[in-house]
Parts: structure tokens; sequence; C-alpha cells
């Protein structure tokens, strides 16, 4: 089962005394690999397995693996080499061809289940820290797990990364919420952006205060639902710690008001439906400087993939948010196009 953090744990708390759980995280790779050093998966003597530590690959190999730890106690350190002939993920069909080391160990609450309580409180918070998890020699009993809260919430993503102090490894990970994303007009081409973006497992907010648009028949799957005055939405930006905008109301004041809103609150992304000059309509409306908005308002919004249908539309958008919290440089701002 693939899912993003915050669920994975808020399905595995209610249960994590009812079965044993085995904690696998992948803490280095070499080469090509589906997942990257930090991704987790859980593992119960049940059989449920929750999150992916490859694409699925050697799932029945650790799942396996996990078994023998659950038995012993010990955590144990697993390497899959794609390039070697001889080694199991060859054998197994592993696509990337590149080399993942995998650290396998109990969860339980004679280990403060690794953190993992910590960690979920945070998540649920919206408070981002640091997971630090002690990677042991062959044989070594592992040392605890920790997690610390960071004092400043930074929307800055980081890569993990591996650590020698005092002569021990620690694979250090910077645990985030899943972005929330604030759709401003609930008008139905909003609505495959809300589907897409839940199904991404992130968080989502429409706010739209007139009485025909974002009706709950229509918007029941998004996380809240907002009919308050603009002068109150930005309060709620920052309350929700909202990470990214689309604006979307087919009305330029109202897409002013909007902009206006989230002017200031130091978000990943900023969308705007329409053609350029719409753009410009929008910023005079507002009484904004376009050079002096940061992030770089996305306008018009998403990548240009050729979309007319709103499935379409939103793929592109969601895909072009994604990218401005996500992408390769962790930079989370929207370059500034030439």
């Amino acid at each position: 089962m693939t899912m993003q953090l915050a669920a994975m744990l808020s399905h595995w708390a209610p249960q994590r005394d009812d079965d044993q759980w085995i904690l696998g995280t992948v803490y280095k790779t070499e080469g090509s690999s589906y997942r990257k050093p930090g991704a987790i998966s859980l593992i119960s003597s049940g059989g449920e397995q929750l999150g992916l530590l490859s694409g699925g690959c050697l799932e029945a190999d650790i799942r396996l693996n996990a078994r023998k730890v659950m038995a012993s106690g010990m955590p144990i350190c697993i390497r899959y080499d794609g390039d070697d002939e001889d080694d199991l993920s060859y054998r197994l069909g592993i696509g990337c061809g590149g080399v993942v080391h995998v650290l396998l160990e109990p969860v339980n609450a004679e280990n403060h289940y690794q953190g993992l309580l910590e960690i979920q409180n945070a998540l649920l918070n919206r408070h981002s820290g640091y997971f630090k998890q002690h990677i042991p020699a062959s044989g070594e009993v592992s040392l605890a797990s920790k997690y610390v809260v960071e004092s400043v919430l930074t929307r800055k993503r980081e890569k993990s990364r591996l650590k020698e102090a005092d002569g021990e490894t620690w694979l250090t990970s910077h645990i985030t919420p899943a972005p929330h994303l604030l759709i401003a007009g609930g008008g139905i081409d909003a609505q495959p952006v809300v589907v897409l973006a839940n199904q991404l497992g992130w968080e989502t907010t429409v706010w739209d205060p007139r009485p025909a648009n974002a009706r709950d028949e229509f918007f029941h799957m998004a996380d809240h639902r907002l009919r308050c005055p603009v002068e109150e939405l930005s309060a709620w930006v920052k309350k929700a710690a909202i990470n990214a905008a689309m604006l979307m109301t087919h009305s330029v004041p109202m897409d002013a008001q909007s902009l206006s809103a989230v002017s200031g609150c130091n978000l990943d992304y900023v969308g705007l439906l329409g053609p350029a000059h719409r753009r410009e309509e929008v910023f005079v409306e507002a009484g904004l400087v376009d050079k002096d908005f940061l992030p770089r308002v996305d306008g018009p919004a998403g990548f240009d993939i050729g979309g007319e249908l709103p499935e379409s539309i939103a793929l592109s958008v969601i895909a072009k948010c994604h990218d401005a919290i996500f992408g390769p440089a962790f930079s989370g701002k929207i370059a500034k196009e030439e």
C-alpha cells in the first residue's frame, strides 16, 4: 500500500501493539534506484505492508527478511545490487540497475516505537523535523532512533543524508508535512484539481464564498471548504500552513483578492488560471507589482501539455505545483522564465 507518511502512521498507530512490526528504511543508494534514501515502509507479522522500498520487485524478499528480524529481535542491513548477476535483486529483475541498502529494525514499546509516534504527532500538527536513525554494523545492536522537531518551520525540503558521529553511522531524514494546497474557486474545473491532490496524499482547502460554488456534494473530497470573506483567508493560509495556491475563481476581482490574501505568505507555488493578459489584469486589480511578488506567479498555470479538458488542465497544474515543491533542487520556488 502506497501512501504519504502521515497517512501511513495514522493507519499503523492504532494497531501498533496488535502485531509485530518492522520498520524498513532505504538508507543508501548507488546509481539508479526507484526509491531514495529516507524512504520507509512498515511490515506487520499479519502480512500487512505500508509503503514501498522499491518499485515492487524487492518487496517479497524484504518481507521475508522482516520475518527473520521479528524472530531474532535484531536489526539487519541488506544490500541489493541490480548489476550483479549473482545478487538476488538481479535475479528478481530489479529494473533500475543500481544498488539499494535497506535497514530492517523492530518497532515496539521497548524501543519507543522508533520515534514514530512523535513523528505522527508532529505531522498532525503540521510541524517538520529531523528523524535520525542509527545504521548498525553487522551483528551490532541498533541505538534508539531520535526525532527532533524544528523550532522554526522551514518550507525547504532536504534530502536524507548519512553522517558519521563518534564512530557511529546515522541517517538523518527531513520529515515534512504533506503539502497543503489552497484552491481559490469552487467551479466544476476545480474538482479534478482537488481529486488529483488528494490522490497524492496532499491536504486540500477549497475557498469560494459564492453560494452556487464549492457545494458540499461536489467537493466532499476536500479536507476543508471555506465560505469566509476574503479578509479572513490570509489568516487561514497562515494558520493551516498552506504550501501552495491555485487561483481559479474565473473572476478577475476574486482572483485579485485571493492573490492579495496569499501575498507575503512565502508559499512554494502560486498558480493563476487564464492567459497572460488576464494575469496582468489580476495584478493591476490587486494593486500588486508582478516582479516583486514571491514566489513568481505561475500564469498561465501548469505545464503546456496541450490540455483542454478540466482533467488534463488539472494534471498540468498539479505537475507544475509538485515540481515547485519537490523539484530536484528542493528550492520550493518557480524559476523565473527568461
